[in-house]
C-alpha cells in the first residue's frame, strides 16, 4: 500500500526522510510499469487505479517539494 494512505491520525506524525521518498519514487516507477503493461494489454480498469495511486503519489511529492521550498525561502529571508 502507498505511503499516502496514512491515516490522517498519523499522517501529520510521520517523518518524511530520504528512505520514505525513495521508496514511493520506487513505487511510482513501478506503478507506471504497471500503468503501461495493462495499457498494452487493453485492461482500462486496472490502468485507472494505478494512475489513480499514481496521482495520489505525485500530490503527495510535490506538497512536500512545496513545503520544502518554502521553508528555504522564509529561512532565507531572515538570514
Amino acid at each position: 500500500m502507498s505511503v499516502v494512505f496514512v491515516p490522517e491520525r498519523v499522517r501529520g506524525k510521520a517523518e518524511v526522510n530520504q528512505e520514505t521518498l525513495q521508496r514511493l519514487l520506487e513505487e511510482n516507477d513501478q506503478l507506471i510499469r504497471c500503468i503501461v503493461e495493462y495499457q498494452n494489454k487493453g485492461r482500462a480498469a486496472e490502468c485507472m487505479q494505478h494512475q489513480h495511486t499514481l496521482h495520489r503519489n505525485l500530490i503527495y511529492l510535490a506538497t512536500i517539494a512545496d513545503a520544502a521550498a518554502s521553508l528555504t525561502t522564509e529561512k532565507t529571508a531572515v538570514d
